[in-house]
């Protein structure tokens, strides 16, 4: 339970302000049609998350528990100070939407965007940290649709609200609380 919940707050919190967050911004504007943008990043978030869930699982496997712990620390202490640099989206990233529909707009923006993005990133580490790649993909992905629907169905007018800086700084904070903890040995009890 702790992994999923852990990585549910987690990407709720570094999603805000991502380049992924301001694509879903992006795509509502431009299409009006929030079914199907959401649908979208459901799918493209539980196959990328579902990918980089099976990687940490297999790093588990391949890595010896005592380098394992050294590169989660570190990994989770490098996610902590690359959330604190905001993200900017790509143009070309949006154009996909004009030859694939809404949907297959979304689907494909997302996944590629999400590719090497932060998030992705941290449910590699998460599912290697907690040994449940299934309780971690399932928390990522939901924390993705925590911060995106809201962005989807308010767009500008919620971006505008959120204090982007403090959300930043307390995923960056606990980012940095897991890879201390990793680095001083929590988990262990997991064989790392």
């Amino acid at each position: 339970m702790e992994a999923f919940l852990v990585s549910t707050g987690v990407v709720a919190l570094a999603e805000i302000g991502d380049k992924t967050q301001l694509l879903a911004f992006i795509l509502a504007a431009r299409f009006k049609k929030p079914i199907p943008i959401i649908a979208g990043i459901l799918c493209a978030t539980l196959l990328n998350h579902g990918l980089a869930g099976a990687l940490g699982a297999w790093i588990t496997t391949a890595i010896s528990p005592e380098i394992l712990r050294w590169g989660l620390g570190a990994s989770f202490i490098g996610m902590a100070i690359w959330t604190m640099i905001p993200d900017k989206i790509e143009e070309e990233e949006i154009q996909i939407a004009k030859r694939f529909g809404i949907f297959g707009a979304t689907l494909i923006t997302f996944f590629l965007a999400e590719m090497g993005d932060k998030t992705q990133i941290a449910t590699v580490a998460m599912a290697a940290h907690y040994s449940s790649p299934f309780w971690v993909v399932i928390g990522t992905t939901l924390g993705m649709l925590i911060a995106d629907v809201p962005a989807v169905f308010l767009g500008d007018k919620l971006a505008n609200k959120i204090p982007m800086r403090l959300v930043h700084t307390i995923a960056a904070g606990i980012f940095a609380v897991l890879g201390i903890a990793t680095l001083l040995g929590a988990g262990a009890q997991l064989g790392f």
